[in-house]
């Protein structure tokens, strides 16, 4: 199986994004990271991009509350964390009530799987 190529302008590219959908400046995210503006615009340049060291990349994904697979998606091949990338999605575009809603409702459909797997696993066993 052929493994995708590392390609470190789509990494710059998901932080600018994620950057901007936090209202951040990029003189205000690089204050916040330590970090010189000009390395910040670096990493999110489209071109001759940067990659982020690895304490630069935890400070990123820590600052705007974003798992490193998510600043990553782009760059991983599809596996099990597939679909917690999209209820991920799905959750951060929803408005705070609605949030709220699918967790509870998350809750109550995992509550009931589990009750349906225990009643299962019970009259299997009789």
């Amino acid at each position: 199986m052929k493994t995708k190529a590392f390609d470190q302008c789509l990494l710059g590219k998901r932080i600018r994004e994620v950057r901007k959908n936090h209202g951040y400046t990029s003189k205000q995210a690089a204050e916040e990271l330590n970090i010189s503006q000009t390395y910040l615009r670096q990493i999110e340049s489209g071109k001759n991009c940067k990659v982020p060291s690895l304490s630069i990349f935890v400070s990123i994904c820590n600052l705007f509350h974003v798992s490193p697979d998510y600043l990553l998606q782009d760059q991983l091949e599809e596996n099990d964390l597939s679909d917690i990338r999209e209820i991920q999605v799905l959750y951060e575009k929803a408005s705070c009530s609605t949030q709220r809603v699918a967790i509870a409702m998350l809750k109550a459909a995992i509550e009931q799987l589990e009750r349906g797997n225990s009643e299962n696993e019970s009259v299997g066993q009789e």
